[in-house]
C-alpha cells in the first residue's frame, strides 16, 4: 500500500460521525493539503477533540453566509473529510494546522450532540472508476494536465509541481482533486466537482471549466481558497503577477 493510500484511509472504526468546520469560501478536496489558522473558541474545542481521538475534521462550505445571523447557517451537502497531519499551538490560544483531504462524504443529518461545534452523520463517497472509461482514462489524464499547465503561474515552484504530476503515477481521481483544489474556480464550480464521485465525469467537468475560461489567473486578488483577507497567513506561497497565490494560502477562521 502506498503512502497516499495510508494517508487517505479512514480508521477501521469510523462510523460516519464527523465534526463540521464550515467556512464561507473554502472547498477542500481529497488528496489536497490545506493550511488552517484556528482561533475561535468553538473551533479550538473542535480541534482539541479531534486531536484527542481520530484526528478527523470535515470541511464544509457555507452556502448562505450572513455575518451575525441567528441559528445554524446552511452548508453544502457534500463535505470533505480531512486528517490533521500537522499541528502547532501558538502562545495566544491560536493554532496552525495542516489538514489533508481524505474522502468525500454526503451529510445525512446533523446531530445535536450538545457541543459548541456542529456534528453530523455522513455517508462516505468513494471514487468510482467506471469500466467503460478505462480505455480513454490515460488520454484524459494527459489532456487535463496539459490544460492545467496552460493556466498555472509561470513560477519555478508551480512548474516543478506540474512536472512531478506529469512524471508521477498518481491516478486521474487524485490529480483531478488536486487541480480543482488549487485553481481559483468559483465556489459553485468547486462544489459541483466535490460532489462528483464518478472520476471520469469529474475530470471531464473540470476540463470543461478550464476550456470555458472559468480560471482567470491574474484577474483577481482572491487566492485559490477564495479568501481575500489581507491578514491571511501564508505557507510559503508564491506571489504571482496578478495577486494569485500558488499553492493556496492559509485560511483564517
Amino acid at each position: 500500500m502506498s503512502d497516499l493510500d495510508d494517508l487517505t484511509r479512514l480508521p477501521d472504526d469510523f462510523d460516519g460521525q464527523v465534526r463540521l468546520f464550515p467556512l464561507p469560501s473554502l472547498v477542500l478536496f481529497p488528496h489536497a493539503v490545506q493550511p488552517l489558522h484556528i482561533f475561535e473558541p468553538r473551533y479550538c474545542e473542535m480541534l482539541s477533540d479531534a486531536l484527542a481521538t481520530d484526528e478527523l475534521i470535515a470541511m464544509a462550505t457555507l452556502t448562505d453566509h450572513v455575518s451575525g445571523a441567528i441559528g445554524q447557517p446552511p452548508i453544502a451537502p457534500t463535505v470533505c473529510l480531512g486528517r490533521i497531519v500537522s499541528h502547532v499551538a501558538c502562545d495566544d490560544d491560536r493554532h496552525n494546522i495542516l489538514l489533508v483531504g481524505i474522502k468525500r462524504a454526503q451529510i445525512a443529518t446533523e446531530i445535536d450532540a450538545k457541543r459548541c461545534f456542529r456534528i453530523a452523520k455522513s455517508n462516505v463517497l468513494d471514487d468510482l472508476y467506471p469500466p467503460t472509461g478505462k480505455a480513454t482514462r490515460r488520454q484524459l489524464r494527459a489532456e487535463l494536465l496539459d490544460a492545467f499547465g496552460e493556466v498555472i503561474p509561470s513560477t519555478k515552484s508551480a512548474k516543478q509541481e506540474l512536472a512531478e504530476l506529469l512524471t508521477g503515477s498518481m491516478g486521474l481521481g487524485p490529480i483531478t482533486d488536486i487541480i480543482a483544489h488549487t485553481l481559483p474556480l468559483p465556489i459553485p464550480m468547486k462544489l459541483d466537482l466535490l460532489k462528483e464521485y464518478n472520476v471520469d465525469q469529474r475530470a471531464e467537468k473540470l476540463m470543461g471549466f478550464l476550456k470555458s475560461g472559468a480560471v482567470a489567473l491574474g484577474l483577481s486578488k482572491t487566492g485559490a481558497t477564495g479568501s481575500s483577507d489581507a491578514n491571511s497567513e501564508t505557507a510559503g506561497a508564491d506571489d504571482t503577477p496578478g495577486g494569485i497565490r500558488f499553492p493556496p494560502p492559509f485560511s483564517v477562521n
